[in-house]
């Protein structure tokens, strides 16, 4: 019998440190607002599918929600942005990144990926001493 030395569980690898935290707290603070704004443009479009294909609506009422797409578009493509700025910060894998890019397209998703983003920032950033924690 050959008596190898059992080797201990490595513990998972340390993250990279971030770089300037009070700019990422700021991209933190930006995401979550334009996370929240997105996912309600979102449940916003998704009425307006449905009034638009399922109830079939009469043309005034398509007059007043026409607007609904272009503006969840636009929305979508500013919180694009805040999710590359953050994930260059925080220097997350492109798992991470793709899950929030699907934020801004999957309803309800955003709340659900913008609470557990924001739980690992404030993990990994720590409340400075003097100032308030990444909470509301």
């Amino acid at each position: 019998m050959s008596s190898t030395p059992r080797q201990a569980p490595s513990s998972p690898p340390s993250p990279r440190p971030v770089h300037e935290p009070e700019k990422t707290r700021a991209a933190v603070g930006r995401y979550r607002v334009l996370a929240w704004v997105t996912g309600v443009m979102l449940l916003v479009l998704c009425v307006e599918i449905v009034l638009k294909y399922v109830v079939q609506v009469g043309p005034d009422v398509l007059a007043w929600i026409g607007w609904i797409p272009q503006a969840h578009g636009f929305v979508y493509i500013v919180y694009l942005v805040t999710v590359l700025d953050l994930w260059s910060k925080m220097r997350w894998g492109f798992g991470r990144l793709t899950v929030m890019v699907l934020g801004g397209v999957v309803p309800v998703m955003s709340f659900v990926v913008e609470r557990r983003v924001h739980a690992d920032a404030q993990a990994r950033l720590g409340a400075a001493p003097g100032q308030l924690p990444l909470t509301s």
